[in-house]
C-alpha cells in the first residue's frame, strides 16, 4: 500500500482525495495538509484520513506518506515540490507546474537527485477522447497537421489571489496551461514564437487593484516544425465549461471535445431549443483525473518514467510567460529566448 498526502484541500485537492481513498486499491490516503483548519478537517471528515496538518513540511517527516500530491497555489508549488523530494517522497504536482523556468529546472533537479518520481498534472493526456485523437493522428487520418486550436473557457470567477499575475501567471497559466500542453502534444514539437493579446471584460473588481490581470486571452502560435497554433482562453465566463480542440490536416480536420452534457435537446414553444451544457471542469474531466491518478501510482510501482513529465510541465510554463510578457508589451516574443 501506497501512502498518499494530498497538500491543498480545494476542489482539485478533492478529486484527488476521493480517487485515493477510494478508487486506487493500491493506495492509502493516509494524510491531508492544508494551512486552514476548516479545510483540513473537512476533508478528513469526508474521507476518513487519519491525520492533517497545517504544515505540509509536518507531513513530509511521516514515515506513513509515501508520495505526494501537490494541489497549493502555483507560487508554493517549487518549495514544496523541492521539499518532498528531499524527504523521498513522490510527487504528482497539479498543473501549472512553477511561476518560472528556473523553478520548475529546480524541481525536475531534486526529484532526479533523489531518485522519486515527478508527474504533472495535465490529465487531459489521460481523457478517452483526447488520446483517442492523438491515436488517429498518428495513424495519419487528417494527413500532416497544420494548425491545432484549442479553447478552454472556465465559467467561475477567479479567487482574489488569482488576479494577482504575480502569484498566478494569469489564466495563460491557471486556465491555459492545458491547451499549451494539448498543442505541444498534438503538434509533437515546441513552441518557437508566440503571440498574445489579453483585456478584462468580465472582472470589473479587479480593475484598480490589479490592473494587468486579465480575464480573456488569445495566443497564435508558430512551431519549431512548422506547424501553427491559436489557444483561446476566457474565465467567467459564466454559461458552463468549455474545453475544445480542432486539429486541421493537409487531408481533413478533427473535433475533439464537447459542450453539451448530454444529448438530450428539449423543444419548446414558440420554437425554441435547449440543450444541457458542462458545468464544470470536475464533471467533464472526472475520469481522466482517475486514469491520472491510477497512472502515477503505477508508475511508482513499476519504476518507470511518468506520461507526462517534469519537462512538459517546464515547456508550458515557458510558453506561459512567454504569453505574458506579449501581453504586456504587445509584440510576438520569442519562446526560450
Amino acid at each position: 500500500m501506497i501512502g498518499i498526502c494530498v497538500i491543498g484541500a480545494g476542489r482539485a485537492g478533492m478529486i484527488h482525495m476521493k480517487n485515493f481513498s477510494r478508487a486506487i486499491p493500491e493506495t492509502r490516503l493516509v494524510a491531508v495538509a492544508d494551512p486552514f483548519e476548516n479545510a483540513a478537517a473537512k476533508a478528513c471528515n469526508e474521507f476518513d484520513i487519519p491525520d492533517h496538518y497545517l504544515d505540509y513540511r509536518d507531513a513530509l517527516d511521516s514515515d506513513a506518506v509515501d508520495a505526494v500530491v501537490v494541489v497549493a497555489p502555483t507560487v508554493h508549488h517549487r518549495d514544496i515540490v523541492v521539499d518532498a523530494a528531499i524527504a523521498g517522497k513522490h510527487i504528482l504536482c497539479e498543473k501549472p507546474m512553477a511561476m518560472t523556468v528556473l523553478e520548475c529546472e529546480e524541481m525536475i533537479e531534486a526529484a532526479s537527485e533523489h531518485s522519486v518520481k515527478l508527474q504533472i498534472g495535465f490529465m487531459r493526456r489521460f481523457d478517452a477522447s483526447f488520446t483517442a485523437a492523438k491515436q488517429r493522428i498518428e495513424a495519419g487520418d487528417i494527413g500532416d497537421v497544420v494548425l491545432v486550436k484549442s479553447l478552454t473557457h472556465g465559467p467561475s470567477t477567479p479567487q482574489r489571489w488569482q488576479y494577482d499575475i504575480e502569484k498566478s501567471n494569469g489564466p495563460l497559466a491557471e486556465v491555459n496551461s492545458h491547451d499549451i500542453d494539448t498543442l505541444r502534444w498534438f503538434t509533437e514539437s515546441e513552441f518557437e514564437e508566440v503571440y498574445a493579446i489579453a483585456g478584462n471584460y468580465r472582472c470589473p473588481e479587479a480593475r484598480d487593484a490589479f490592473p494587468d490581470f486579465y480575464d480573456n486571452v488569445i495566443l497564435s502560435a508558430r512551431f519549431v516544425n512548422g506547424m501553427q497554433g491559436f489557444i483561446d482562453g476566457a474565465v467567467s465566463v459564466g454559461y458552463g465549461y468549455d474545453a475544445r480542440v480542432e486539429i486541421l490536416g493537409t487531408e481533413g480536420v478533427m473535433f475533439v471535445g464537447r459542450l453539451e452534457e448530454n444529448s438530450v435537446v428539449t423543444c419548446r414553444h414558440p420554437g425554441s431549443m435547449v440543450k444541457p451544457v458542462i458545468k464544470s471542469w470536475r464533471d467533464l474531466f472526472i475520469e481522466a483525473y482517475l486514469l491520472e491518478d491510477t497512472d502515477f501510482i503505477q508508475c511508482i510501482i513499476e519504476d518507470r518514467e511518468p506520461v507526462v513529465t517534469g519537462i512538459d510541465g517546464k515547456m508550458a510554463v515557458m510558453v506561459v510567460n512567454a504569453g505574458n510578457q506579449s501581453i504586456r508589451e504587445k509584440r510576438p516574443v520569442s519562446v526560450g529566448a
